[in-house]
């Protein structure tokens, strides 16, 4: 599976590279979860402190963050590199997602308001966009915000932090058994659960929410491992 070649920073609008370890777990974060960082990646302190401008001590700092996250695996006297999941994981993490989207989801119903149906709606339509204009890394953010926003509704912010690491997890099972250039999330299911929502019929957006997770897990091909790249390799466009 190929990796894009992306740069993993983001520039400031001065410009200059930010070296604090929030912002530097933030962009870790980010590349692996719109897939900019293949799974098996090393991401060695040396390379990292060079290329953020930062402390190989701030650097390790993020990287146990991330390690504390479940995307990334620090090995000893190996260093760090991008969490691959196993099969038998991959599937327990989505069986953890139905439990807690369940949860999320039935609380959704029960609170949300008409301004909380219309981010939803622009998420979707957002959604919609990036796939015409074949913007594979914003689609992949932005379905990730859809399950994200439904949690903020239901008020829960522990829940809410707990289902972003399991998304984040999600998106390195993706890049591990995905199909490559394929559409994982259903853009149709994520406007129907919009609807049952803004209907107040919690048992169907329940019912269509776990099918949808359901049809998301069924599209994996569990038998192919993507390829891994060197984290240097990436940033240097090669």
């Amino acid at each position: 599976m190929a990796v894009a070649q992306e740069s993993l920073i983001r520039p400031s609008k001065s410009g200059k590279k930010n070296s604090s370890e929030e912002v530097i777990h933030q962009q870790i974060s980010d590349a692996i979860l719109e897939q900019r960082l293949a799974p098996g990646t090393k991401l060695t302190e040396e390379s990292l402190s060079e290329i953020f401008g930062a402390s190989r001590t701030v650097i390790r700092r993020a990287l146990t963050r991330l390690n504390y996250e479940n995307i990334v695996e620090i090995r000893p006297n190996r260093g760090a590199i991008v969490a691959s999941p196993s099969t038998a994981q991959a599937r327990q993490i989505f069986e953890a997602r139905q439990i807690i989207e369940e949860a999320v989801l039935r609380a959704c119903v029960q609170k949300h308001s008409e301004s909380d149906v219309a981010v939803l709606k622009n998420l979707v339509q957002a959604e919609k966009d990036c796939i015409a204009r074949n913007d594979r890394i914003a689609w992949i953010r932005l379905t990730g915000d859809f399950h994200l926003e439904i949690a903020r509704i239901s008020g829960n912010e522990v829940i809410t932090k707990f289902l972003k690491e399991l998304i984040s997890q999600t998106s390195l099972i993706i890049a591990l058994y995905g199909k490559a250039g394929g559409s994982l999330c259903s853009n149709d299911d994520h406007s129907e659960i919009v609807k049952a929502i803004s209907e107040h019929d919690e048992q169907k957006a329940v019912t269509l929410m776990l099918a949808h997770l359901d049809e998301c897990i069924a599209s994996l091909n569990m038998e192919e491992k993507a390829e891994t790249q060197d984290l240097k390799s990436i940033f240097s466009g090669e």
